[in-house]
């Protein structure tokens, strides 16, 4: 194989992107998986670098695996959200790095020498494991990887046994599913998730011959007639706030329900969700708040 690969979506302009560039980011449905390239394999990578350090490093190090000796690296990032770690996580490689700063990011190039080290400790550090908080599979990167987000702990307090079929959309590495499932009135659940990374851990950690999984952005799922929909919605975008993201998330679960079907949504206190609820659902109702929290049950 070779040509050149593009991790994540750089702003147009921002960097030069080689012709063809193949997308490998796990928030990209449908696109190649880095971890399965094989070795030297690439003449060029582009790397949006993520602002997490045990993500950053490990695409980084897959990225430099990847690449034939000769091959050029060009990893960027905010230099608020890791840019200004950049440098000193590639040179933790063993590489050399001509760095310049344009548009508030870092740019770093690197051309792939023969020898690199400390590869696998960095890939090893990002990978999948069982997360002793948790009691699941999860991943650096995935959104609360490590540990129960508050909103989704007050979702789980507040959620009755369910039935019939339903989503869970966001379904991450399947927390909420799980707690669904354990309603043996429950016949069908379909977690959709936009992180692939989320979506393989989830795999290991529902199994259950009712769920499906879906590697897909949740707003354009194509489901509909359901009993119930469960959901702790995304309101970020690339690290920035979009409220509207969450809004969407809201039109999407009254799209899918039947009329009676239920939604159950944990947001925050601060985001305005309570109008497009009511714009979208017949009755709408507050069962718990906490550490600025308030979880939703609401009516098709």
């Amino acid at each position: 194989m070779s040509g050149a690969v593009l991790y994540g979506a750089p702003a147009p302009g921002l960097v030069e992107v080689p012709a063809g560039a193949l997308q490998v980011s796990p928030l990209t449905p449908g696109s190649a998986d880095l971890a399965g390239m094989a070795d030297g394999s690439i003449d060029a990578a582009v790397v949006l670098a993520p602002g997490g350090t045990l993500e950053r490093d490990a695409v980084l190090a897959q990225a430099l695996r990847v690449l034939r000796p000769g091959g050029v690296l060009t990893a960027l990032a905010p230099k608020d959200k890791g840019g200004s770690r950049l440098r000193k996580s590639l040179e933790a490689f063993g590489v050399t790095v001509a760095e310049d700063a344009r548009r508030h990011h870092r740019f770093c190039r690197v051309v792939r020498p023969q020898a690199v080290v400390g590869l696998e400790a960095a890939i090893a550090a990002g990978a999948p494991r069982i997360v002793p908080a948790l009691g699941f599979w999860s991943q650096p990167g995935v959104f609360s990887w490590d540990r129960l987000d508050p909103g989704s702990a007050l979702l789980l307090q507040a959620l009755p046994p369910l039935a019939g079929e339903g989503a869970d959309l966001g379904c991450g590495v399947g927390v909420l599913a799980a707690r669904v499932l354990a309603s043996p009135a429950v016949t069908r659940l379909t977690g959709v998730e936009l992180d692939r990374r989320a979506v393989e851990c989830a795999r290991r950690n529902l199994d259950d011959p009712r769920v499906t999984l879906r590697w897909a952005d949740a707003r354009q799922a194509g489901l509909e007639g359901l009993d119930f929909v469960v959901m702790n919605p995304p309101f970020h975008d690339g690290g920035a706030e979009d409220r509207d993201l969450g809004v969407a998330f809201v039109r999407a679960a009254a799209a899918m329900l039947r009329k009676g079907g239920t939604c159950w949504l944990v947001a925050n206190r601060h985001l305005p969700y309570e109008a497009p609820l009511r714009e979208a659902f017949a009755s709408v109702d507050v069962r718990a708040e906490g550490g600025g929290y308030k979880v939703f049950e609401a009516r098709r």
